[in-house]
């Protein structure tokens, strides 16, 4: 092999380091490993033990229980972070002034300004920064995205999104506000990213939930109003379920995406002509790649290799205006006041 190619294949080789050995990096890294020229180079686990074993199973990576040993290594491209999400913003940003480009689960950070502050600190040394928000990359999204595009349902007037589920009450982050314990932020993320997808940054914000004694939302419905008489309805619990599909309806039909919806690999059609508006939609059966994950890593992967510091599929600029209004549900469901466009407030 010559100089020049030992080159290429190092450039399209990235070595990844995982922080974090929980379910999701269990289902994340399954499908990184799948993905050509990603190789996991070192496992992070506050318990040592933890990161012994999940670097067992993942073969052929280092183990440590330091997370500056971790950064400190000169191997390793890529920093993910799968941690309880009070951690992301701190863990992201000495990741990066390590020199690390980061994919880091939802949601990147607990409010809109330390997101921004994350991806001033990317851009500034030219890294590449992403909230892992796989949704936006699976198939079924994308198609629902070209479908609108192509004028399929016409004007988008209305969206429809809910993720409720009565969890189990562990010890987990979930219910641990200093941790990570937020519903809005964990699950009420999903369907406002999904408004914010297809109508953009509302103008006002009318919402309402409950809140345990020491801050902990445990659940929110909120409705995110546009112009034109336009807007989106979504609902978060960790109390009861909540019809978990989702739908996008325009002046011409709409498009039902079955639940879960921020993991479907379908969606039904209605559009056309009545018949297949009212009786028979059109199904769309996409495939599904390992875990879901497959397609967003797949880009990250891509992205990083040309030089992107964000990706056009979930930039900067849309991930802080997702968090603006999520800062807005919150204040809204924490005062019971409704939250009007900035020019109001």
């Amino acid at each position: 092999m010559t100089t020049t190619q030992e080159t290429e294949q190092q450039k399209a080789t990235l070595q990844w380091g995982i922080v974090g050995t929980g379910p999701i990096s269990d289902n994340v890294v399954a499908d990184l490993s799948t993905i050509s020229g990603a190789v996991i180079r070192g496992v992070h686990s506050r318990d040592a033990a933890k990161a012994s074993a999940f670097a067992e199973k993942v073969g052929g990576a280092f183990s440590t229980d330091n997370y500056e040993e971790l950064l400190a290594d000169g191997r390793i491209d890529v920093v993910y972070i799968a941690t309880p999400f009070a951690t992301h913003y701190p863990l992201t940003r000495q990741a990066l002034l390590a020199g690390k480009h980061v994919l880091v689960e939802k949601p990147m950070a607990m409010t809109a300004a330390e997101v921004a502050e994350l991806f001033q600190l990317a851009g500034q040394r030219n890294l590449f920064l992403m909230e892992g928000m796989w949704m936006k990359f699976n198939p079924a999204f994308v198609r629902l995205r070209e479908e609108i595009a192509a004028g399929r349902i016409g004007e988008p007037r209305s969206v429809r999104a809910m993720f409720g589920m009565p969890f189990p009450q562990d010890d987990g982050s979930r219910w641990d506000v200093k941790r990570s314990g937020s519903t809005l932020l964990d699950q009420g993320i999903y369907p406002v990213t999904l408004a914010h997808s297809i109508l953009g940054e509302p103008e006002s914000i009318y919402a309402a939930g409950t809140v345990r004694s020491d801050g902990l939302d445990l659940a929110e419905h909120f409705t995110l109003e546009y112009s034109g008489g336009r807007f989106a309805h979504g609902a978060a619990s960790t109390q009861e379920f909540a019809d978990t599909s989702g739908s996008v309806s325009g002046t011409k039909g709409w498009i039902v995406l079955p639940g879960p919806f921020w993991a479907t690999t379908n969606l039904r059609i209605h559009a056309d002509n009545w018949q297949t508006i009212v009786h028979n939609p059109e199904p769309v059966e996409l495939a599904c790649e390992g875990n879901g994950y497959v397609p967003m890593l797949r880009a990250v992967s891509e992205a990083i290799r040309i030089g992107l510091t964000e990706h056009p599929l979930h930039t900067a600029a849309d991930t802080i205006a997702v968090f603006r209004t999520l800062d807005r549900i919150r204040s809204a469901v924490e005062t019971g006041e409704v939250n009007r466009g900035k020019d109001e407030e």
